[in-house]
């Protein structure tokens, strides 16, 4: 029987600043979907691989948490040399796992680089109060780390997703467990090496492979404090009641269904360009995509105009695969619903393959128009290069459409009328909005998080918001003049 070769090494965990063997004699393959090759395989760790990692963790806390944040955010700023420096084969592991194209898996990891940057501020953003309150008596307010914390990272950005969480919780003093999607688990290993090539001590930063079992015991662990997880709604709210119920912090984000509304007064150009861009980009699978369009009156010039860009948008070319084959099946038949149920396909994606990867999971650019909202394309998180498009007369209408939906990641408008985009920013039932942008990503210092069903927990992942979920507040009274008594509170 011939032993395929792996083009990466079996992934191990990292623990205490080394690969290690899992608990577990389980393993699962890793796939590119690029061309459906094997690539790799994974432990499917056990709740004793999870709790050798936490004890790892626990046992750098102390003197990593006691290490000045200034010299703490020195590792970081190194860290951000070696990203810069591996670039190219960042960008080339995030491409090969994800199936993202080169340009898209590059601009994951100068997100990241943006990530570990704002992390660097921190000192200057965590400065702590002080006061002196009354005679002789002072108060002080400081912001200290919760101990060993968690980040289930998904598979949409291998390398991104997990700086949301990593150098900030880190440079606040927290040491930390990694869970990777099982789906993509090399980008995660390589940020270990790098941090720990930056001088980060062994243990502060610990990566456990695995799948369900190792995410329900992320949230039962009881020497965990916090736990961060991007990924479905349906699995956010999960793990956000297991892991309150542990007495746990956590925010947990979830899916979207963000939607563009375009109004007749819309730049054309600018507007098509930003509409296909935003449903086709990392081939849809994102949260942030511009999944549903809702057309306000006469734009079908805007909607002929979309279909034009999307068509050069290319299956292997300028757009990337999707994660899996099951993703790829799933994408097909909400098109097949769509054009079932009344809609028309302007663009059609389906069977698209690509010369030389015929294997590869590739679902091309999609443009479905006369959507209505009862169709299961209007309320689903697709995940894919699909854009479904709904009529109405009114604006009113439109936004009516879009606070119907249970999520809240998104939601944009395309005018050139500076009151109508002011109205949809007062009225859009979504944590991000875009004025003429279809992918409203705030950059930090400002964070990211959404409402509804597509966040759960207080505080957001990224940016200044995030410190408060990393730290806790630690406050003191200090007196040194017993001689004076002046009022009631000296």
């Amino acid at each position: 029987m011939e032993v395929q070769t792996l083009k990466y090494p079996a992934i191990r965990n990292y623990v205490a600043g080394q690969a290690v063997e899992s608990a577990s004699a389980s393993t699962m393959d890793v796939f590119s979907p690029l061309n459906g090759q094997l690539i790799s395989t994974l432990p499917l760790s056990n709740a004793a691989a999870l709790d050798a990692a936490v004890q790892a963790a626990k046992a750098a806390f102390p003197a990593w948490s006691a290490t000045p944040i200034k010299e703490r955010v020195q590792i970081f700023y190194r860290y951000k040399t070696l990203l810069e420096r591996d670039m190219k084969a960042l960008a080339d592991l995030v491409r090969e796992e994800n199936g993202k194209t080169y340009d898209e898996a590059r601009a994951e990891v100068e997100k990241a680089i943006e990530l570990t940057e704002f992390a660097c501020s921190m000192p200057q953003l965590i400065q702590g109060e002080f006061l002196e309150v009354s005679k002789g008596v002072e108060a002080r307010a400081e912001r200290k780390p919760l101990g060993v914390v968690a980040s289930i990272a998904p598979f949409n950005f291998p390398n991104m997703v997990p700086h949301w969480t990593i150098p900030n919780a880190i440079v606040l003093g927290n040491t930390m467990i990694l869970k990777p999607s099982e789906q993509v688990p090399l980008s995660a290993v390589r940020i270990a090496e790098l941090l720990k090539e930056a001088g980060l001590p062994d243990g502060v930063l610990n990566v456990v492979n695995g799948d369900k079992e190792i995410v329900e015991a992320i949230c039962d662990h009881p020497d965990i404090q916090a736990v961060s997880f991007v990924g479905s709604t349906k699995i956010a709210k999960v793990v956000y009641i297991r892991a309150t119920s542990n007495l746990k912090r956590c925010v947990a984000l979830g899916g979207a269904k963000n939607h563009l509304m375009v109004l007749p007064d819309a730049h054309p150009d600018m507007t098509a360009s930003n509409v296909a861009a935003s449903m086709s980009g990392c081939a849809g699978q994102r949260c942030m995509a511009g999944s549903t369009m809702v057309g306000v009156g006469a734009v079908d010039g805007i909607v002929a105009k979309i279909v034009e860009e999307a068509k050069k948008i290319v299956a292997g070319q300028n757009l990337g695969s999707v994660i899996s084959k099951e993703a790829k099946a799933r994408i097909e038949q909400h098109i097949s619903e769509a054009e079932a149920a009344g809609a028309k396909v302007l663009l059609d994606g389906r069977n698209a393959v690509v010369p030389g990867h015929e294997d590869g999971y590739y679902v091309g650019a999609t443009v479905i128009d006369y959507v209505t909202p009862d169709m299961r394309i209007a309320q689903e998180e697709v995940f894919g290069p699909v854009l479904a498009i709904m009529r109405t007369n009114t604006l009113d209408e439109a936004l009516a459409i879009e606070n119907a939906n249970p999520y809240g990641n998104a939601a944009a408008v395309f005018t050139s009328s500076g009151s109508s985009a002011r109205y949809v920013m007062d009225h859009a039932n979504a944590g991000m909005i875009g004025v003429n942008i279809g992918v409203p990503v705030p950059r930090e210092p400002f964070s990211f998080g959404g409402w509804n069903d597509s966040k759960f927990g207080a505080c957001d992942i990224t940016g200044k918001s995030s410190i408060e979920f990393w730290t806790q507040l630690k406050k003191t009274t200090t007196k040194w003049n017993p001689e004076s008594r002046v009022n009631w509170m000296s």
